[in-house]
């Protein structure tokens, strides 16, 4: 390692020492304290809102010089409406019940042991994330309500608006009387800080979640030695029923995958029952065409809409994260949760119907971290989950799914009283 490597390791593992004090002084805060910093936090963002902005436009400037475009530039682009709903979301998150010191279970034995299961911090969250400047503050806002310390180190593509927004952060924290150290930010765009984080820092780290492509979130996994949460790629589903209400169907379709489609809860595929696909299937296919949405269907959906072009394998599996939309004909729910379980990642799958038993089959068959009934997957968001913002959406299986915020980033320990009870 030349001397630049073993000056940023050691910078790297000076921060997550840094990071475990400031997980100390977090856990010992009280709310009130912890809900103090938070609205400084927001009120510090829009006061820094210039200087926010003008980062932001260095990013968009040299993202563009590198050939960035479309949905991609989209998640890194800040407005002066984004920042504000950005203070807002912190001011959210300010206004969630605190998560910490809940007991969420509580018992007494027969020899007079209280036991109570009590909510408390994961400690030191490392934060990996790719293009979304906002997720700064998200993250940030969310390990402070939720008692957590965490080390955000997001794209070299945000890195400037990433590190403004962090400076704002600081300012409110240290405004409420909590040390910088509860949330820190790396500063540099040398990759190799990434795979320095995923050693762990010494154990220093107790969680790494990594918010990207489906490049990254491979890397974290193969490569983390602390603990990981997944948050995978958005193959999600739209199951059209052959019960569906046709105007409900096609209002739905089009908010899935065209209301915002460089987001995680964009749908990727629209699936149609064949009972009723040739009643189905054009005019909401019409309706994706005209909002400019490119449409790639199966055998069996081009025999109905011969101008749709012909899927491929590779699109039951892609992310397009673009105005492009793969459509299948299905067998019913059956057929639906089948094509799922298949291709799917497991993160969000919606079906349409008036038919209630349907409706509920659907639920059951399909194990996704959400599944949605009559509503349209953009939902697939903390914010609209009630939950003030979000780490992410998480696909694993275990600790946290679906929409991660502050309650989901919480452990938690038994706290056993007695009144002098010895064991036999």
């Amino acid at each position: 390692m030349d001397d630049a490597g073993v000056s940023l390791q050691a910078t790297m593992v000076a921060m997550g020492e840094a990071a475990r004090a400031g997980a100390r002084a977090l856990r010992l805060a009280s709310a009130q304290q912890r809900t103090v910093a938070l609205h400084a936090m927001a009120r510090a963002i829009r006061e820094d809102a210039a200087k926010i902005l003008a980062a932001n436009a260095r990013d968009i400037e040299q993202a563009r010089a590198n050939g960035l475009s479309g949905p991609m530039l989209d998640r890194l682009l800040l407005d002066e409406t984004r920042l504000e709903g950005m203070a807002q979301g912190v001011e959210t998150v300010a206004a969630i019940p605190d998560p910490l010191g809940v007991a969420t279970s509580r018992w007494t034995r027969p020899n007079g042991l209280d036991i109570s299961r009590v909510r408390t911090p994961i400690g030191v969250i490392a934060m990996i994330y790719e293009s979304r400047p906002n997720v700064t503050a998200d993250a940030a806002a969310l390990c402070v309500r939720s008692g957590n310390a965490v080390i955000l180190r997001g794209g070299s593509e945000c890195l400037a608006s990433s590190l403004a927004i962090h400076a704002a952060i600081v300012r409110g924290l240290e405004a409420a009387g909590l040390p910088a150290s509860a949330v820190q930010a790396v500063k540099t765009a040398d990759r190799a800080a990434v795979g320095l984080l995923l050693t762990g820092l010494d154990k220093t780290i107790d969680l790494i979640i990594p918010r990207g492509g489906k490049s990254l979130v491979a890397r974290v996994q193969a490569e983390a030695r602390a603990p990981v949460l997944g948050h995978l790629e958005g193959l999600n589903h739209v199951f059209i029923h052959a019960g569906a209400d046709l105007k409900k169907a096609a209002e739905i379709a089009l908010n899935a995958k065209m209301r915002r489609v460089s987001v995680c809860g964009s749908a990727e595929t629209l699936l149609i029952d064949k009972a009723a696909a040739g009643k189905l299937l054009p005019p909401i296919a019409d309706l994706l065409i005209k909002a400019g949405c490119e449409l790639r269907g199966d055998a069996a959906a081009r025999a109905i809409e011969p101008d749709m072009k012909a899927a491929v394998e590779a699109d039951w599996t892609t992310e397009y994260l673009a105005p492009i939309l793969s459509v299948a004909i299905v067998d019913g729910v059956a057929g639906a949760a089948d094509h799922i379980a298949r291709y799917g990642s497991g993160h969000t799958d919606a079906i349409v119907t008036e038919d209630a038993a349907a409706a509920e089959a659907f639920a059951a068959e399909v194990d996704s971290a959400i599944v949605l009934i009559n509503a349209s997957t953009q939902f697939a968001d903390g914010g609209e989950f009630g939950f003030g913002a979000e780490i992410g959406i998480a696909t694993d299986k275990l600790h946290a799914r679906g929409p991660v915020g502050a309650e989901q980033l919480t452990t938690f320990k038994y706290v056993v009283r007695g009144t002098g009870q010895t064991r036999p």
